[in-house]
């Protein structure tokens, strides 16, 4: 799916989730910038600490809680590691627009 009708689908269903505020948006922005600069595929391996960064968060608390957010609205799968050398793992889902 195109950068561009990804997100399109995204901010028209992120308009209806009364779950959705700016911070879950900048996290949001900040996965699928780096996905597609990894050519839209999927998994993303990532640490949490380099994309808190990219979104500016500063609490792991609060990524954790908004990482959870996107993954029960349907914007993202998240696969944790649970280890500080291991990377997760960040699925795009394709959203219905």
């Amino acid at each position: 799916m195109a950068l561009k009708t990804h997100l399109v689908a995204f901010f028209a269903k992120a308009i209806d989730d009364p779950q959705i505020g700016t911070a879950h948006i900048s996290l949001y922005l900040a996965i699928v910038s780096l996905w597609q600069q990894q050519g839209g595929k999927s998994p993303l391996l990532l640490f949490s600490k380099s994309i808190m960064k990219t979104a500016k968060i500063a609490s792991s608390a609060t990524y954790v809680r908004l990482i959870r957010a996107l993954c029960e609205g349907g914007y993202l799968a998240y696969e944790p590691s649970f280890y500080k050398r291991i990377p997760s793992k960040i699925h795009v889902l394709p959203l219905d627009s």
